[in-house]
Protein backbone atom coordinates (compact mmCIF):
# COMPACT_ATOMS: atom_id res chain seq x y z
CA UNK A 1 0.00 0.00 0.00
CA UNK A 2 1.43 3.69 -0.71
CA UNK A 3 0.01 6.56 0.47
CA UNK A 4 0.81 10.01 -0.45
CA UNK A 5 -0.48 13.56 1.14
CA UNK A 6 -2.76 14.05 -1.19
CA UNK A 7 -4.82 10.34 -0.09
CA UNK A 8 -4.29 11.41 3.41
CA UNK A 9 -8.24 11.51 4.93
CA UNK A 10 -9.30 15.27 5.08
CA UNK A 11 -11.49 14.71 7.86
CA UNK A 12 -10.12 16.20 11.39
CA UNK A 13 -10.91 14.06 14.89
CA UNK A 14 -8.81 16.47 17.16
CA UNK A 15 -11.16 20.32 17.35
CA UNK A 16 -9.48 23.04 18.17
CA UNK A 17 -8.88 23.70 22.10
CA UNK A 18 -6.51 21.03 22.96
CA UNK A 19 -4.69 21.21 26.95
CA UNK A 20 -1.75 19.71 25.30
CA UNK A 21 1.40 21.71 25.46
CA UNK A 22 2.65 23.80 22.40
CA UNK A 23 4.64 22.29 20.22
CA UNK A 24 3.77 18.83 21.34
CA UNK A 25 4.71 15.97 19.12
CA UNK A 26 1.99 13.97 20.69
CA UNK A 27 -0.59 16.41 19.71
CA UNK A 28 0.62 15.94 15.82
CA UNK A 29 1.42 11.93 15.66
CA UNK A 30 -2.11 12.15 17.36
CA UNK A 31 -4.06 14.18 14.49
CA UNK A 32 -2.47 11.54 11.70
CA UNK A 33 -3.02 8.16 13.46
CA UNK A 34 -6.40 9.04 14.37
CA UNK A 35 -7.44 10.26 10.43
CA UNK A 36 -5.51 7.04 9.63
CA UNK A 37 -7.50 5.05 11.98
CA UNK A 38 -11.19 6.45 10.97
CA UNK A 39 -14.31 5.72 12.60
CA UNK A 40 -15.38 2.72 14.47
CA UNK A 41 -12.24 3.29 16.67
CA UNK A 42 -12.43 2.74 20.85
CA UNK A 43 -9.90 4.00 22.73
CA UNK A 44 -8.55 3.61 26.02
CA UNK A 45 -5.93 5.36 27.68
CA UNK A 46 -4.50 5.71 31.31
CA UNK A 47 -3.69 8.98 33.45
CA UNK A 48 -0.91 10.86 30.95
CA UNK A 49 -0.84 13.50 28.43
CA UNK A 50 -3.27 12.41 26.44
CA UNK A 51 -5.52 11.80 29.13
CA UNK A 52 -5.09 15.73 29.22
CA UNK A 53 -5.15 16.38 25.63
CA UNK A 54 -8.60 14.99 25.94
CA UNK A 55 -9.49 17.45 28.15
CA UNK A 56 -11.87 16.86 31.77
CA UNK A 57 -15.51 15.51 30.88
CA UNK A 58 -17.79 16.12 29.63
CA UNK A 59 -15.74 18.76 27.26
CA UNK A 60 -13.51 17.54 24.62
CA UNK A 61 -11.65 18.15 21.85
CA UNK A 62 -11.78 14.45 20.39
CA UNK A 63 -14.30 13.02 18.24
CA UNK A 64 -13.78 9.19 19.16
CA UNK A 65 -15.18 7.34 22.39
CA UNK A 66 -12.22 7.08 24.91
CA UNK A 67 -12.10 4.77 28.00
CA UNK A 68 -10.19 6.49 30.72
CA UNK A 69 -7.99 3.67 33.19
CA UNK A 70 -5.22 3.48 35.77
CA UNK A 71 -1.25 3.49 34.80
CA UNK A 72 -0.91 0.16 34.43
CA UNK A 73 -4.05 -1.22 33.41
CA UNK A 74 -3.77 0.33 29.64
CA UNK A 75 -3.94 -3.13 27.85
CA UNK A 76 -6.12 -4.91 30.33
CA UNK A 77 -8.43 -2.13 29.66
CA UNK A 78 -7.98 -2.67 25.63
CA UNK A 79 -8.52 -6.62 26.25
CA UNK A 80 -12.00 -6.11 28.21
CA UNK A 81 -13.24 -3.75 25.29
CA UNK A 82 -11.49 -6.53 22.65
CA UNK A 83 -13.91 -9.00 24.23
CA UNK A 84 -16.83 -7.17 25.09
CA UNK A 85 -17.11 -5.69 21.41
CA UNK A 86 -16.40 -9.65 20.12
CA UNK A 87 -19.50 -10.78 22.34
CA UNK A 88 -21.95 -8.70 21.15
CA UNK A 89 -20.25 -9.64 17.67
CA UNK A 90 -19.12 -6.20 16.69
CA UNK A 91 -15.87 -7.14 14.89
CA UNK A 92 -15.27 -3.83 12.81
CA UNK A 93 -14.97 -1.28 15.69
CA UNK A 94 -10.72 -1.22 16.26
CA UNK A 95 -9.72 -1.03 19.60
CA UNK A 96 -6.66 1.04 20.71
CA UNK A 97 -5.08 1.04 23.67
CA UNK A 98 -2.43 4.24 24.11
CA UNK A 99 0.03 5.00 26.35
CA UNK A 100 2.87 7.44 27.19
CA UNK A 101 6.49 5.21 27.99
CA UNK A 102 5.92 5.01 32.07
CA UNK A 103 2.46 3.77 31.48
CA UNK A 104 4.21 1.10 28.62
CA UNK A 105 7.73 0.45 29.64
CA UNK A 106 7.43 0.56 33.16
CA UNK A 107 3.94 0.03 35.33
CA UNK A 108 1.88 -1.16 32.57
CA UNK A 109 4.48 -3.55 30.58
CA UNK A 110 2.35 -6.47 32.58
CA UNK A 111 -0.77 -6.39 30.77
CA UNK A 112 0.54 -5.85 27.48
CA UNK A 113 3.05 -8.82 27.53
CA UNK A 114 -0.25 -10.85 28.57
CA UNK A 115 -2.11 -9.93 26.23
CA UNK A 116 0.69 -9.63 23.45
CA UNK A 117 1.25 -13.55 24.26
CA UNK A 118 -2.55 -14.19 23.78
CA UNK A 119 -2.45 -12.23 20.60
CA UNK A 120 -5.49 -10.09 21.50
CA UNK A 121 -7.17 -8.17 19.10
CA UNK A 122 -6.26 -4.68 19.34
CA UNK A 123 -3.79 -1.76 18.31
CA UNK A 124 -1.42 -1.02 20.94
CA UNK A 125 0.50 2.55 21.11
CA UNK A 126 3.39 3.89 23.03
CA UNK A 127 3.74 7.46 22.67
CA UNK A 128 7.63 7.44 24.20
CA UNK A 129 8.36 10.83 25.12
CA UNK A 130 11.38 9.13 27.41
CA UNK A 131 10.15 10.32 30.84
CA UNK A 132 7.22 10.75 33.09
CA UNK A 133 6.35 14.32 31.41
CA UNK A 134 2.92 14.65 32.55
CA UNK A 135 3.95 14.60 36.36
CA UNK A 136 7.04 16.31 36.16
CA UNK A 137 9.48 14.80 34.05
CA UNK A 138 10.51 12.17 35.84
CA UNK A 139 12.70 9.39 34.46
CA UNK A 140 11.67 6.54 33.13
CA UNK A 141 13.67 3.31 31.63
CA UNK A 142 12.69 4.89 28.18
CA UNK A 143 14.58 7.63 29.34
CA UNK A 144 18.20 7.75 27.06
CA UNK A 145 21.91 7.98 28.87
CA UNK A 146 23.08 11.09 29.78
CA UNK A 147 19.40 12.71 30.27
CA UNK A 148 18.13 15.16 33.03
CA UNK A 149 15.17 14.68 34.82
CA UNK A 150 13.10 15.55 38.66
CA UNK A 151 14.57 12.21 39.65
CA UNK A 152 17.98 11.58 38.16
CA UNK A 153 19.98 11.66 41.95
CA UNK A 154 22.92 12.64 40.12
CA UNK A 155 21.68 14.76 37.55
CA UNK A 156 21.81 12.22 34.44
CA UNK A 157 20.81 9.14 33.70
CA UNK A 158 23.27 6.44 33.91
CA UNK A 159 21.75 3.84 31.76
CA UNK A 160 20.43 3.60 28.09
CA UNK A 161 16.99 3.34 27.37
CA UNK A 162 14.89 0.02 27.77
CA UNK A 163 14.60 -1.84 24.37
CA UNK A 164 10.79 -2.05 24.68
CA UNK A 165 10.95 -2.91 20.89
CA UNK A 166 12.77 -5.78 20.79
CA UNK A 167 10.75 -6.84 23.79
CA UNK A 168 7.20 -6.63 21.93
CA UNK A 169 8.87 -8.08 18.89
CA UNK A 170 9.60 -11.45 20.85
CA UNK A 171 6.06 -11.34 21.48
CA UNK A 172 6.22 -12.59 17.57
CA UNK A 173 3.27 -10.12 16.51
CA UNK A 174 1.86 -9.56 13.62
CA UNK A 175 2.77 -6.17 13.07
CA UNK A 176 5.07 -3.62 14.83
CA UNK A 177 6.18 -0.30 13.63
CA UNK A 178 8.41 2.82 14.93
CA UNK A 179 6.53 6.17 14.03
CA UNK A 180 7.31 9.83 14.54
CA UNK A 181 5.64 12.74 13.97
CA UNK A 182 8.44 14.41 12.60
CA UNK A 183 6.95 11.80 9.41
CA UNK A 184 3.49 12.37 9.32
CA UNK A 185 3.08 10.41 5.82
CA UNK A 186 5.01 7.27 7.05
CA UNK A 187 3.21 7.74 10.67
CA UNK A 188 -0.22 7.59 8.26
CA UNK A 189 0.82 4.66 6.17
CA UNK A 190 1.59 2.59 9.14
CA UNK A 191 -1.58 2.92 11.29
CA UNK A 192 -3.49 2.53 8.12
CA UNK A 193 -2.18 -1.22 7.59
CA UNK A 194 -2.24 -1.80 11.21
CA UNK A 195 -5.94 -1.31 11.25
CA UNK A 196 -6.70 -3.88 8.69
CA UNK A 197 -4.44 -6.96 10.34
CA UNK A 198 -6.25 -8.63 13.42
CA UNK A 199 -4.18 -9.71 16.79
CA UNK A 200 -2.11 -7.66 18.94
CA UNK A 201 0.00 -4.56 16.70
CA UNK A 202 2.62 -2.43 18.38
CA UNK A 203 3.25 0.78 17.27
CA UNK A 204 5.63 3.12 19.05
CA UNK A 205 5.94 6.79 18.57
CA UNK A 206 8.57 8.58 19.35
CA UNK A 207 7.42 11.81 20.47
CA UNK A 208 9.46 15.43 20.90
CA UNK A 209 8.46 17.18 23.83
CA UNK A 210 9.44 20.83 24.47
CA UNK A 211 9.35 21.24 28.22
CA UNK A 212 10.80 17.67 29.19
CA UNK A 213 13.45 17.83 26.48
CA UNK A 214 14.18 21.68 26.90
CA UNK A 215 14.01 23.13 23.62
CA UNK A 216 12.27 25.87 22.23
CA UNK A 217 8.57 25.14 20.88
CA UNK A 218 8.73 25.75 17.36
CA UNK A 219 11.81 23.07 16.76
CA UNK A 220 9.49 19.95 17.84
CA UNK A 221 9.78 18.57 14.10
CA UNK A 222 13.61 19.60 13.08
CA UNK A 223 14.25 17.76 16.80
CA UNK A 224 12.46 14.75 15.60
CA UNK A 225 13.92 14.81 11.81
CA UNK A 226 17.33 14.73 14.00
CA UNK A 227 16.76 11.85 16.02
CA UNK A 228 16.13 9.68 12.65
CA UNK A 229 18.91 11.42 11.05
CA UNK A 230 21.75 10.71 13.52
CA UNK A 231 20.41 7.23 13.68
CA UNK A 232 19.02 7.70 17.74
CA UNK A 233 15.28 6.79 16.37
CA UNK A 234 15.15 3.92 13.48
CA UNK A 235 11.89 4.34 11.52
CA UNK A 236 11.04 0.41 10.49
CA UNK A 237 7.64 -1.91 10.18
CA UNK A 238 8.06 -5.76 11.54
CA UNK A 239 5.24 -7.54 9.21
CA UNK A 240 4.70 -11.42 9.90
CA UNK A 241 8.34 -11.66 11.29
CA UNK A 242 9.93 -9.47 8.17
CA UNK A 243 11.84 -6.20 8.98
CA UNK A 244 11.78 -3.33 6.30
CA UNK A 245 13.56 -0.05 7.10
CA UNK A 246 11.01 2.92 5.92
CA UNK A 247 10.63 6.42 4.77
CA UNK A 248 13.81 8.68 5.90
CA UNK A 249 15.98 5.49 7.43
CA UNK A 250 15.28 3.65 4.46
CA UNK A 251 17.17 6.61 1.88
CA UNK A 252 19.87 7.09 5.28
CA UNK A 253 20.32 3.07 4.46
CA UNK A 254 20.34 3.01 0.94
CA UNK A 255 23.00 6.33 0.93
CA UNK A 256 25.32 4.60 3.71
CA UNK A 257 25.38 7.42 6.48
CA UNK A 258 24.21 9.54 9.41
CA UNK A 259 24.87 12.60 11.52
CA UNK A 260 26.98 12.47 14.50
CA UNK A 261 24.80 12.18 18.09
CA UNK A 262 26.03 15.38 18.92
CA UNK A 263 23.43 17.10 16.37
CA UNK A 264 20.75 15.88 18.45
CA UNK A 265 21.60 16.26 22.19
CA UNK A 266 23.27 19.61 21.32
CA UNK A 267 20.12 20.90 20.95
CA UNK A 268 18.15 20.01 23.90
CA UNK A 269 18.71 21.54 27.34
CA UNK A 270 17.99 17.82 29.20
CA UNK A 271 21.48 16.95 27.72
CA UNK A 272 23.79 20.16 29.30
CA UNK A 273 25.19 18.09 31.78
CA UNK A 274 26.05 14.86 29.64
CA UNK A 275 29.62 14.31 30.00
CA UNK A 276 32.05 13.44 27.38
CA UNK A 277 32.01 9.86 28.29
CA UNK A 278 28.16 9.55 28.45
CA UNK A 279 28.11 11.00 24.68
CA UNK A 280 31.02 8.88 23.41
CA UNK A 281 28.75 5.61 24.70
CA UNK A 282 25.88 6.71 23.58
CA UNK A 283 27.21 7.51 20.32
CA UNK A 284 28.36 3.84 20.26
CA UNK A 285 25.16 2.64 21.21
CA UNK A 286 23.02 4.21 18.32
CA UNK A 287 25.99 2.94 15.78
CA UNK A 288 25.36 -0.53 17.13
CA UNK A 289 22.05 -0.16 17.15
CA UNK A 290 21.87 1.10 13.72
CA UNK A 291 24.12 -1.61 12.34
CA UNK A 292 22.20 -4.19 13.78
CA UNK A 293 19.08 -2.89 11.99
CA UNK A 294 20.92 -2.55 8.52
CA UNK A 295 22.03 -5.90 8.90
CA UNK A 296 18.50 -7.28 9.25
CA UNK A 297 16.75 -5.56 6.82
CA UNK A 298 19.28 -6.54 4.46
CA UNK A 299 18.88 -10.00 4.70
Amino acid sequence: MQENIFKINEKEYIMPGSRACQGCGLTLAYRYLLKALRENTILTIPASCLCVLHGLYPITPVTVPCLNTTFASTAASASGIAAGLAALNKPDITVVAMAGDGSTYDMGIQSLSGAAERNTDFIYICYDNEGYMNTGTQRSSATPLGAMTTTTPINTKQDQKKDLVKIMEAHDLPYLATTSPAYPIDLYEKFVKAKRIKGTRYMHIYSPCPPGWMYPTKDTIRIGKLAVETGMVILFEIEDGRLRLTGRSKTMASKGKKQPIIQYVERQGRFKKMSIEQLNTLQAWVDRRWDDYLRRAEG
